[in-house]
């Protein structure tokens, strides 16, 4: 009786726990390429688009392949390579020990969207 209780425990705190160790496996501010979802708006320059996550992190995007300005208020995903990914990773964990809900900045050259939806959460 007692080994199925035990049994039952572990699997249930392993269901629990699955998808925290997930998120910060998938979160890793080091990576060498990101999707991030969120709402695309106008960057400061021509070229230059900016994302704002549902996390509240920022990213600012460009490409060469991918048409961004057809999405221009739009939910989407956005992924591709980061710039600079150590530098990058290294700087967000030193915002993070400084400040633990520091919000991510970063910037990514995108090589694929994806419409979520046609409006963003306001």
């Amino acid at each position: 009786m007692k080994a199925k209780w035990s049994l039952r425990l572990l699997v249930a705190s392993g269901l629990v726990l699955s998808p925290v160790f997930a998120a910060q496996a998938s979160q890793d501010k080091s990576d060498d390429v990101r999707s991030v979802t969120g709402c695309l708006s106008k960057g400061d320059s021509a070229r230059e688009f900016k994302i704002t996550g549902e996390d509240g992190s920022t990213w600012e995007v460009t490409s060469a392949t991918v048409k961004l300005s057809p999405h221009l208020g739009h939910t989407v995903t956005v992924s591709g390579k980061v710039w600079h990914p150590d530098m990058h990773g290294a700087k967000e964990k030193a915002k993070e020990t400084v400040d633990a809900d520091a919000k991510e900045h970063g910037h990514l050259k995108a090589t694929k969207v994806e419409m979520v939806s046609e409006s963003c959460k306001k």
